[in-house]
This record gives C-alpha cells, structure tokens and sequence, in this order.
C-alpha cells in the first residue's frame, strides 16, 4: 500500500526546517546504513544525535499526530525520531530493503520497521531525478511531490532514489512499527477507514449503517492489533 499525503507539514514549517538545515553540518549517509545499503547509498544525512535533528524530528512528529491520514494508513505503535537526509547533483541510493529492526537512538530499546515515511522538503521544479521509486507487485512506482507532502510505503517493499542531475533534493524519513504488522491487513483497514470517513460525510452518525461499519472497523483492529 503506497499512500501520499499532501501538506503533511505546512508551508512555515517547512521554511523553518529549510531554514535551520542551511546551517546544519552533514555527515556521508553511508553511516546509517546497513551493510548491504551501504554499498549503493550516496547522499548526506544530518547526525542523528545532533540538537538540530533533535528539534526538527519533534516538529516532524508533532505534524504526524495530527494527521489523520498517516494514523489511519500506518496505524503506529512506536515512531523511530525522523532523520533528514540531501541529495546533491549525482548522489542516488541504489535498490534495497530498509532493515527490519532498528535501535532508538540515545537507548538499548529496538523497533520493528513496518512502516516508511518520506517527507519532501524540496519543490519538485527545484531539481531533476531524484524520484523514490517504490517497486511491488504491481511494478514500479515513481514518486516526486511538492515539498511538505509524504508518502507512507511498506518497508517491505524494494525502493530506490534515482540519480539528481541538477539542484538538491532534501527530505525527512523515518520509519514506525505498526500495531497491525501485515501490510494486507493494514491496507483493508486503510481502505475501510476512508469509507466510513467518506459515508459519515452524508449521513449521521447515528445512522445503523454508520455504527456498523465502525464497530466493524475497530473489533477488525482488535482482532489483528498487536500492542
């Protein structure tokens, strides 16, 4: 399940995390990766512990609670504090798999990665290249959005960032452990939320048909949420 989010981060938040990242010491992103990620990654990222990735992942996951699209698409557990991560001309990140499990930085306590987010933090007319490419079942899918939208993917889905060939392409992503943690399942939900969504916008609440399908939707949680 691909899922874009538009104006996950408004306007002002995006110039203030443009504005401090301006100012930011980067660091080659093949420090993060796994091994096998580490021999086709090829951009920068902001240090992890640093106070400004510290500041600007609460901004991040400030935006993320009040979101009710990425709530009910990745139905989160535990959220890994974003990262912030550059690519300049020439810098890619070939095709790979995001690690299963990750530790939260600053404890000894791990999650398990179900859940992809990446934010963009730069307009799209500003560079060439640069798309996520997110490969499933179904092929591949290209995605480039304007900046403060995202796209919520399964972890579980090979990915790649294609080569930038003019300007810079920056952006936050970050990963969650989902209480549903099969990526069917999460979708059948997704799908079901939107509907109850779109039908409470033409009847009642209290309509049966509405209490139905919600009562429907949260025993389906139950039944599948681990927590």
């Amino acid at each position: 399940m691909l899922i874009t989010i538009p104006d996950l981060l408004t306007r002002e938040e995006v110039a203030y995390i443009r504005q401090v990242l301006e100012g930011t010491d980067w660091i080659d992103g093949r420090k993060t990766a796994g091994d096998q990620a580490a021999k086709v990654k090829n951009n920068l990222q902001v240090p992890v512990d640093s106070p400004e990735a510290r500041e600007l992942g609460t901004i991040v996951l400030r935006a993320l609670g009040r979101n009710a699209i990425y709530s009910s698409a990745a139905l989160p557990l535990h959220v890994l504090p974003p990262m912030f991560n550059r690519y300049d001309e020439g810098m890619t990140f070939g095709a790979h798999v995001d690690g299963s499990i990750r530790v939260i930085p600053g404890t000894a306590d791990r999650i398990r990665t179900d859940v992809s987010t990446t934010i963009f933090l730069t307009p799209p007319e500003d560079y060439d290249g640069g798309e996520l490419i997110v490969h499933d079942t179904y092929g591949e899918h290209a995605v480039k959005l304007p900046a403060g939208h995202a796209v919520v993917y399964p972890a579980t889905s090979l990915h790649s960032v294609t080569p930038v060939t003019r300007g810079s392409r920056w952006g936050s992503f970050f990963w969650a452990q989902s209480m549903v943690r099969d990526d069917w399942r999460r979708h059948m939900l997704y799908d079901l939320d939107m509907s109850i969504m779109r039908v409470r916008s033409v009847m009642d609440d209290n309509d049966p048909g509405v209490q139905g399908l919600t009562n429907h939707y949260h025993n389906m949680i139950r039944q599948w949420a681990e927590v």
